[in-house]
This record gives C-alpha cells, sequence and structure tokens, in this order.
C-alpha cells in the first residue's frame, strides 16, 4: 500500500445529440399544450445554452440511468485496465431508475462484472462526491487497489410534461397560489442527462494521473430546512411528507414525484454554507487558497457564478475568475455527473501540467451539505 490514491482516468457519456433552448418542449413537452411562460426568465438566468437529453424528440427516453453510468464506465476501459479487471463499484445519482434494488447493482449487472464489492449514494449533486471518497478510503485503507466511481443522471425522464398535466388543470389550486406554476416549471429548465466515470488507482498510470490530496464532505441538515426533494410534498407547516403518507390519485395531483426546488430557501443559503466550509478547511488544513491552478465548482446557474466570487473575496478567500473551469452553459446541470464532466473535459484539454493543483467544489441544495477535493497533477 503506498498511501496514496490517484484518479487514472476519466471518462464520460452523453446521450444523443446536444439540445439547444429552442427545442427544449420538443423533447420535455407542453404542460397543457401551452408553451411555459418561466421558461425564459429561467434560461436568461441560468445561461445554459445546451443540454444532453435521454429522449427522442416527443420523450421517449433512448436510455436509462443505469446505461448511461454503464456507458461511462466502458469508456474508463482500454487494454491496459479492461472492466473486469473492477474490484469496487461507487455509484452516485440523484435520479435512480427504481427504489430498489440499488443502482449500483444495476450498473454492475448491465456491465456483467465478475463478483466484486458495490455501493450506492442516492440523494442529490454530492452523491457521486460521497461515491468518490468511499473509493478513495477504500483504496487507502488497503481494501481494494482500484475502484470505479461514477455519476449520472437522467432528470429528463422526471420533467415530462405528462407528470405535471393532472395539478396544472386544478384550476383553484393556480389561483390560490399564484407562485405554483413557477416552482414546479423551474427545475424543467435547469437540468439535463449525462454520465461521468473515474478510475481510482494506488498507483500512477499514463501520462497524467491526479492524486487526492483529501475530501471533504459536510451536511448542514441539523439546522436547515428541506429545499430541494422528489417523492415528497410539504404540508401547511412546511414538513416534508413521504410519498407513502399520500393517496395514490394524490401522486398526480400533487405532483409528489416530480423534483421541486423552494428558491427562497437556495436564493439565501447555499452560496454562505459553501463559504463558511471553505473557511473552516483552508484553517483545519493550514490550505492556501492562493496556491490552486483551477477551481471547478459546479455551479447548477451561471445567476450563482458572481454571488460565489464576491462573498469568497468578502472573507478574503478570493478565486481569480480565470482559475475556474466550467462547462455548465454547454452541458446543463447534470447534478452529480458535473463535476465527474468538469473534470474530463479540463484533462482533455492538454492544459494541465504536472504539479498543479485543482479544487473541486460541489454543492447540495437537497437539506444543504457541500463537498470540496484538492488534487495534484502527477
Amino acid at each position: 500500500m503506498s498511501g496514496e490514491v490517484y484518479i487514472t482516468a476519466v471518462s464520460k457519456f452523453l446521450p444523443n445529440n446536444p439540445v439547444s433552448n429552442d427545442e427544449m418542449e420538443e423533447y420535455l413537452g407542453k404542460i397543457n399544450d401551452q408553451p411555459s411562460r418561466a421558461k425564459r426568465i429561467i434560461l436568461r438566468n441560468n445561461g445554459i445554452k445546451s443540454r444532453y437529453y435521454a429522449l427522442t424528440r416527443g420523450g421517449r427516453p433512448t436510455h436509462n440511468n443505469a446505461e448511461l453510468a454503464a456507458e461511462a464506465i466502458k469508456n474508463l476501459c482500454n487494454s491496459r485496465f479492461r472492466k473486469e479487471d473492477i474490484r469496487l463499484l461507487v455509484c452516485g445519482t440523484a435520479s435512480p431508475d427504481q427504489i430498489m434494488p440499488s443502482h449500483a447493482s444495476m450498473v454492475h449487472g448491465l456491465l456483467q462484472l465478475p463478483d466484486i464489492e458495490i455501493a450506492s449514494f442516492a440523494g442529490s449533486c454530492c452523491a457521486s462526491m460521497q461515491a468518490l471518497k468511499y473509493a478513495y478510503i477504500s483504496i487507502l485503507s488497503g481494501n481494494t487497489t482500484n475502484a470505479v466511481c461514477s455519476g449520472s443522471e437522467m432528470l429528463s425522464h422526471w420533467m415530462l410534461a405528462k407528470y405535471f398535466e393532472n395539478e396544472y388543470l386544478s384550476e383553484s389550486k393556480i389561483r390560490d397560489n399564484p407562485l405554483l406554476a413557477f416552482e414546479k416549471d423551474f427545475l424543467r429548465w435547469m437540468l439535463s442527462d449525462g454520465a461521468g466515470a473515474a478510475l481510482l488507482e494506488d498507483k500512477t498510470a499514463g501520462d497524467l494521473s491526479l492524486r487526492i490530496d483529501w475530501i471533504e464532505i459536510r451536511s448542514y441538515a441539523g439546522k436547515m430546512d428541506t429545499c430541494m426533494y422528489a417523492g415528497a410534498d410539504k404540508d401547511e407547516n412546511g414538513q416534508i411528507l413521504g410519498w407513502c403518507r399520500f393517496d395514490t390519485e394524490d401522486w398526480l395531483n400533487r405532483s409528489v414525484f416530480s423534483l421541486k426546488q423552494d428558491t427562497r430557501l437556495l436564493g439565501e443559503h447555499i452560496v454562505q454554507l459553501g463559504t463558511e466550509f471553505l473557511r473552516d478547511i483552508i484553517r483545519r488544513r493550514n490550505f492556501d487558497i492562493n496556491g490552486i491552478d483551477y477551481f471547478l465548482p459546479h455551479l447548477s446557474s451561471e445567476f450563482f457564478r458572481n454571488r460565489i466570487m464576491e462573498e469568497l473575496a468578502a472573507y478574503g478567500i478570493g478565486i481569480p475568475e480565470e482559475k475556474w473551469f466550467t462547462n455548465l452553459t454547454r452541458l446543463g446541470n447534470v447534478a452529480t455527473a458535473s463535476f465527474l464532466l468538469m473534470l474530463e473535459e479540463l484533462i482533455s484539454s492538454g492544459r494541465l501540467k504536472p504539479g498543479q493543483t485543482i479544487l473541486i467544489q460541489v454543492p447540495e441544495s437537497a437539506r444543504f451539505t457541500y463537498a470540496y477535493a484538492h488534487l495534484t497533477v502527477c
């Protein structure tokens, strides 16, 4: 055991062709046969120009989530490292195909791997960072010599118009709560599909490897209310009730299985909590923020770019924009897969040189979790 863990390969799989802003409703559909009134405003603020959907025009699925993850993992493999060499498979997602079996079980089955250890992480955007840390600790402890970590999403399937129509047809609800149309429509124009995967090993390999220096994850659920949720709804007191607390007719009438977000909570807390956590990491690890070469923040929207920059600068830990590397505008918000897709693109760009360092930031608004990882190019 070397005492160090390296990311030796990163891959991606993006389904089908890029979808432009003007084409989105051709894939997701129009609720009540009416174009969205919120779409233009949301797209203007989030800055996304194109994204990928595991759908055809008209909304027919082309892949499921497990298939996206499996394709990304296949793209990791080559003559040096075959899929049969995988010793640990760890998968993260916010949009599993089913409640059970676990997402990792389904990916394992599709890949037809030998009998190995697997683990699944579900939730929201930090799920694949949690998967990465599990893989990292497994190798660091000597439990395995390699691991594959994936992050994958097929959120477009949750955003199809047919899942919202029953609730929108209830005119009294729209009249009593004029914000309903915006709250339920908001995430339809934010999220997209795709998968990324990383190979971790106990030694360097190939022309370029990334040493994992540390991974830090912190949940704020002990003091924060639920902000983003699916398979549940809030009662009149703002408390979350799971899907099994509702009658079956309410599953459609209240869009219980749709993805919802309290945009007020998001705006008030998501940037502030991430900055507080980074300040704590800097203090505990005596970490020099000025020494990083690349900053890869998972942005759900370009709206938050300036707010993050201003918040970091206000606390004396600003990161110059020339060090930022993002691809949100081209790939969209792919939730758990986003940091892997950024990392894959940065590696493929040919910019990285030995000795350079990378700081990854992943926020999760579900009940507010943050993850940071620090890598060194070898």
